[in-house]
């Protein structure tokens, strides 16, 4: 059986539209034969997200604990979900039951040595402000974002692959500290599974973001110590970009002003070793 997880903290807004997409064209079973099993953990929520994801019907479970919580959230979901492959799945994103089945079944193969997939991501752009549409044509591009299981919403795990993330610490930067625990060999984005990510629309928030993300690099890194596997972009990365496409070079400006704009505003947080203080975006959760 493959059990959804999805995490859900105030999310009444995007929450029925994930669930919409997951029941839309399930059979109710998987490859194996077996159900799939979704369960929504409402953590401090004071909205309708429990209400909304419960009038799903019974292939839907929902628990709510009142500690608003990514992490305590996640392990609330694996004590409740029934199976493996098991996929954790933010709840602002899109998937279909299509994809999470494509995400499961490279996971099945216990003599594959594949612990980790994730889906490619579809990336609307279309109501962004210029300087965000340009800042994610430059990101998408970058090899760390291309074959890192990271940013894109969505980790699916076989039971092996679980017994490594379930021994991390609580991190902000879960998916990339998930990312960094396998090896290349022992991850795959699967082409066949397509998530929708919904970026920042205006460049106040796309900022936001990108502080977010550097709190929670800083954190991963001071965690793995001075010789742990990295993602960040480096000089040579953005070249290399800009060698095989010239015309991205006023993407390439944006880019860094973000990188500059977020350097800047996490710098007091990681001093201060401020990581749990997090910084939603909320124009990407516009419906």
């Amino acid at each position: 059986m493959t059990s959804i997880v999805i995490p859900a903290h105030n999310e009444a807004r995007v929450i029925g539209r994930l669930l919409d997409s997951l029941l839309a064209d399930c059979p109710g079973a998987d490859s194996s034969g077996a159900e799939t099993d979704i369960v929504v953990v409402c953590n401090g929520c004071t909205d309708d997200t429990a209400r909304i994801a419960a009038a799903r019907g019974p292939r839907v479970r929902v628990v709510e604990i009142p500690v608003p919580s990514k992490h305590v959230a996640l392990r609330t979901g694996d004590d409740h979900a029934r199976g493996f492959p098991r996929l954790y799945v933010d709840a602002d994103v899109v998937l279909t039951s299509a994809g999470a089945r494509a995400l499961a079944e490279p996971l099945y193969d216990d003599t594959a040595g594949v612990l980790a997939t994730a889906p490619e991501r579809r990336i609307p752009l279309a109501g962004c402000a210029w300087r965000v549409r340009a800042y994610y044509r430059v990101w998408q591009r970058l090899p760390a974002v291309r074959e890192g299981l990271f940013g894109r919403g969505v980790i699916a795990v076989s039971q092996a692959g679980h017994a490594r993330i379930a021994a991390l610490p609580p991190l902000m930067a879960d998916d990339l500290a998930a990312s960094l625990a396998f090896a290349p060999a022992e991850r795959r984005v699967v082409g066949a599974a397509r998530v929708v990510i919904h970026p920042p629309r205006t460049w106040r928030d796309l900022v936001k973001r990108r502080i977010r993300a550097a709190i929670s690099t800083a954190q991963v890194e001071q965690r793995q110590g001075p010789h742990g596997a990295s993602a960040r972009t480096s000089k040579a990365d953005l070249l290399a970009v800009l060698r095989g496409e010239p015309k991205l070079l006023p993407g390439v400006v944006v880019f860094v002003a973000a990188a500059v704009a977020a350097r800047r505003g996490a710098q007091q947080a990681i001093r201060e070793r401020d990581f749990g203080t997090w910084l939603r975006d909320e124009s990407s959760r516009q419906t």
